[in-house]
């Protein structure tokens, strides 16, 4: 890093300066120079006015490397138009303003499109079910377009369409040659474009709605395209402090079946939608609905290698001032040094861990181990909520604690110093790694935990997950749509005979750990926010205040981690069972049914008193979070 910033300030000292996660100011940027020098897109496509073309908006296409991967429209109002009317109507400027009409003027996403193979099918079952819902179908040389509004102000059929988002279907009916511009969208001009190196492909996955009534819009999917809930995270279990949404992924079913990667981390035909509602007056959902409306709160893609991606974005941020900053988890959430991980244990010997694994004990007294972690905190190896610094060596430490640690506990220190550093080293980590085990090396667990990547277990399947800072967003405290990148590694199971077994689409899920752990980042990123603007205005009771909000959410997200895990372990028992049941039965097999019937009940059972605590940890930081904020006003 310290490299590259030399050579960007040696070529373009005036256009940006390095920064830092704490310097670096996500708000009033421009979304296309993020996405170029954060994760290497490049602009691909654009409509502008040309000698050649008339419009009365400024249009381009991003896309990463693989051109038929995500692809992001970016327009703005031209500052100087040519016509009044553009001959393409989804390029015309009255999209944009009836889009900043519908959400208090504010930049958002305004269009999810889809290719399809029949927009005549789609257009039907709008005109008999939804016809409210339904704006324009455009035919042109190549390409069919249909586009609908996405919602109801409310209840379906009974109110009225909400005309700020637009759900967009376009047929092709000749594919282009190889080479030629991907995107179906009839109007753009293909750009050439160099990626460097270090991009990845991306890949969409799925895209995230607020909306006011999530029944609705579930019933609009479903009667119109067919599309089914897949998870559904009910009332009391998706919570943060006061704030409760209920959440819903719906989607259609798809016909992919692969055993290679590759193939499917490229197919996208799998749909998932992420649908939320609020149940609260405050929190995220809520000041979204309430400051900007219904609309999509954030876009979804897949990469290869997630922590690649994320330390590019980081290294780049760093080096030219330019890029994204991510929602910060807390360290605890990863893991933390404590006194119990240092003293004496016995082995557990029921633990999967091996009997020699370090890491089981380090067996040190109680009085040294108090000694070691106050040396490790006088040393600066931890922070003041003791988490272990994460660019540290094992020699560092051992020097650290050597120069620190005297008598007696200096000694015993010494006689089990590499059970020592490694424990001290693998606190960083400790919550991931009993999750996942020795499947990591140690330099992917510290790669997660220093780019702040969610991590979430279904079955043999792992999910990668991290969500940037708010995008096209003008000023600090204001809701606006973010971008989320994840990484869907796939089990390399086999069957019976030896071969691979076939990826699911989706693996990996829609972990409830991950979805909640977002849900609790966004409040706690806000808090942070908070507690940084009133120690910059002085105002200590407002600092007071925000950090008691800070570490509220912390506690809360470290409280529920180990019941996320038993109801994570509990769905995917539920699920495997139900497939083995499945299978019984086509076998005819009576005896199978009945005992996997019964386990998948028992899974189901333990599931459910999974949510009940879930939900009684949710009431507890409801009641305390409400507690903090109402002394907060009478200190006021």
């Amino acid at each position: 890093r310290a490299a590259g910033k030399d050579f960007w300030k040696s070529i373009a000292s005036e256009l940006s300066d390095p920064a830092t996660e704490l310097s670096f100011q996500p708000q009033r940027r421009d979304v296309v120079k993020q996405l170029l020098a954060g994760f290497g897109f490049r602009v691909t496509g654009a409509r502008m006015s040309s000698s050649t073309v008339q419009t009365n908006t400024r249009t381009v296409l991003v896309t990463s490397h693989d051109p038929r991967g995500v692809q992001f429209i970016v327009s703005s109002l031209a500052r100087s138009p040519t016509c009044k009317k553009d001959e393409f109507h989804h390029f015309d400027a009255v999209n944009l303003r009836k889009f900043y009409s519908a959400h208090a003027k504010r930049q958002g996403c305004a269009v999810l499109a889809f290719e399809v193979t029949s927009v005549e099918n789609i257009y039907q079952s709008y005109t008999m079910k939804h016809p409210k819902l339904v704006l324009r179908q455009c035919n042109y040389e190549n390409v069919k377009v249909l586009e609908v509004y996405a919602y109801y102000m409310g209840d379906t059929n009974v109110t009225d369409a909400d005309v700020g988002t637009i759900l967009r279907f376009v047929e092709v009916k000749h594919y282009k040659p190889e080479g030629e511009l991907c995107c179906p969208l009839p109007g753009l001009s293909p750009l050439e474009a160099t990626f460097d190196d270090s991009s990845q492909a991306a890949y969409c996955d799925h895209w995230v709605s607020n909306v006011n009534s999530r029944i609705s819009f579930l019933k609009t999917l479903e009667d119109t395209l067919g599309f089914l809930p897949k998870v559904d995270f009910n009332a009391g279990v998706v919570a943060a402090g006061e704030a409760q949404i209920e959440s819903t992924v719906t989607g259609n079913e798809s016909f992919l079946s692969t055993s290679k990667k590759d193939r499917a981390l490229r197919d996208q035909s799998q749909v998932y939608l992420p649908i939320n509602n609020a149940l609260s007056d405050v929190g995220h959902v809520h000041g979204f609905l309430k400051e900007i409306g219904q609309g999509v709160q954030h876009v979804a893609s897949r990469v290869e290698n997630l922590i690649e991606f994320v330390q590019r974005a980081n290294d780049y941020r760093e080096m030219i001032g330019e890029g994204f900053t991510f929602l910060q988890i807390p360290r605890s959430y990863y893991g933390i040094l404590s006194k119990k991980d240092l003293f004496a244990s016995l082995p557990d010997t029921k633990s999967s861990r091996k009997k020699d694994d370090p890491y089981c004990s380090a067996k040190l007294s109680e009085e040294c181990a108090e000694a070691v972690l106050d040396a490790c905190e006088r040393s600066g190896i931890v922070s003041q909520d003791f988490a272990v610094d994460l660019y540290m060596s094992p020699e560092e430490i051992d020097h650290m604690l050597e120069s620190k640690l005297t008598g007696c506990f200096l000694e015993e220190y010494r006689g089990k110093k590499k059970e020592v550093v490694t424990v001290i080293l693998r606190s960083r980590y400790a919550n991931l790694y009993n999750l996942l085990r020795d499947n990591l090396s140690e330099k992917s667990y510290v790669g997660i935990v220093r780019n702040q990547i969610l991590v979430d277990v279904q079955g043999e399947d792992l999910l990668y997950q991290i969500f940037t800072s708010n995008i096209l967003q003008r000023n600090i405290g204001e809701e606006a749509p973010f971008f989320e990148f994840i990484q869907r590694v796939c089990s390399e199971c086999q069957d019976e005979n030896g071969c691979p077994v076939k990826i699911k689409p989706g693996c990996g899920g829609f972990g409830i750990r991950n979805f909640l752990t977002l849900f609790l980042s966004i409040e706690v990123s806000k808090a942070m926010t908070e507690v940084s603007q009133a120690k910059s205005d002085k105002d200590e009771v407002k600092q007071k205040y925000a950090q008691q909000m800070v570490d509220c959410f912390t506690n809360q997200l470290n409280e529920s981690n180990p019941i996320l895990t038993e109801i994570s372990d509990a769905m995917t028992a539920e699920g495997n069972y139900n497939e083995y049941m499945q299978t019984a039965m086509e076998e005819d097999d009576g005896a199978k049914v009945s005992y996997w019937r019964s386990k998948m009940e028992a899974a189901a059972n333990a599931k459910r008193l999974g949510n009940v605590k879930l939900m009684e940890c949710s009431a507890k930081y409801k009641d305390l979070m409400k507690t903090i904020r109402e002394r907060s006003i009478t200190a006021k």
